[in-house]
Formats: C-alpha cells, structure tokens, sequence
C-alpha cells in the first residue's frame, strides 16, 4: 500500500498521472469569456468541436468555415468551443472583449467562445492536458492554432483535426456527420 502511495504520488508531481487519474473529460472545467466556469458536461448529448483559435493568425479565415458548420449542424445538435490561445507566435494577444469584438465584426462569429487559455507547456488548460496527453486517444501537443478535436455525444473523442484542415474538408464533414448519426 505505501508503495502504491509512493508511486501515486510520485506520478502526480512529475505531472505524469494528473490527468489518468482525474475526472472524466466531460467534468474538466474551464472558464468562459464572461469569468464563469463551463465544462463539457453543460454540452451533454451534443456533438462537440474544440478547436484554439488566434486572430492574427495565417489560419483565421478558417473562422468563416467554422461558423459555417455550426449555423449548418447546430440544429443536430452540433457546437464549436473556441479557445483563444496566444501559445503559437503571439498571434492572439487581445483581451476577452477585443477578441469577441474581432471575432463578431470580422466573421459573424456566433458559436461561443471561452476564455484565453494556454494548449500547452507548463501552463497548458487540463483540457487541452487531457486532450493531448499520454493517455488521450490523440496524444502530442497541439501544432498550431486552430487544431481541432470532435467530441461525440457520449463525451469520448473520435478524431483529431490538425490546423492545416480546413472545417470545411470533405474528411471533417465526413467525420462530424458520422458523430451526429451516433446515438445518445
């Protein structure tokens, strides 16, 4: 038993096992842009994308696709989380409100985004640990901004997009409709 303990312990400082041994995916906290805590668990039986988003980014314009896919599937019970993530070249250095502002004005952006958040290094959300750890389905740190993963209904992740595919790719469709043909 104090063996165990030690391990245990042990794992949890090296941050190893503070993930595999933490709540479920969907009782991952997070904050929304507005201070107030979120989880997945207030998008039960929908489908969901997260992705980290940036403003200043070569891959913004995905924005347009992005909002495109939640106006066409939000009816089917579809949401995009967007995180903003200033971790990749500086390319989201605006506070919650010069983002919604840009976000809004620019791209009509109406699925909801949360606050800024760091995808990885020694700050990295427990999200985004959870996601993109040793024991995730799609383990290795996020490339760059706009990395998606597709979260299905039952709270398990089924694919992981990388920045470089656009929301509107024929194997992300693919992927996303599947998603929502699976049962609650």
């Amino acid at each position: 038993m104090r063996f165990l303990l030690l391990n245990l312990i042990g794992l949890v400082l090296t941050g190893l096992g503070s993930h595999a041994l933490a709540e479920p995916l969907n009782e991952i906290p997070f904050s929304t842009m507005d201070g107030k805590t979120a989880s997945l668990r207030d998008y039960a039986g929908k489908v969901v994308m997260v992705v980290n988003v940036a403003s200043q980014c070569g891959n913004t314009p995905q924005y347009s696709a992005l909002e495109k896919l939640y106006r066409d599937f939000a009816s089917r019970g579809f949401v995009i989380l967007g995180f903003p993530c200033n971790d990749f070249g500086g390319q989201e250095p605006g506070s919650n409100a010069q983002i919604i502002n840009f976000c809004t004005s620019k791209y009509d952006v109406t699925f909801p985004l949360m606050d800024k958040l760091h995808v990885k290094g020694s700050e990295q959300a427990p999200l985004y640990a959870a996601l993109t750890g040793p024991s995730s389905k799609f383990p290795g740190d996020v490339k760059w901004n706009f990395g998606k993963f597709l979260i299905g209904r039952n709270g398990q992740v089924l694919a992981r997009f990388e920045p470089s595919e656009k929301p509107d790719s024929p194997h992300m469709l693919s992927e996303i409709n599947a998603a929502l043909k699976m049962s609650q």
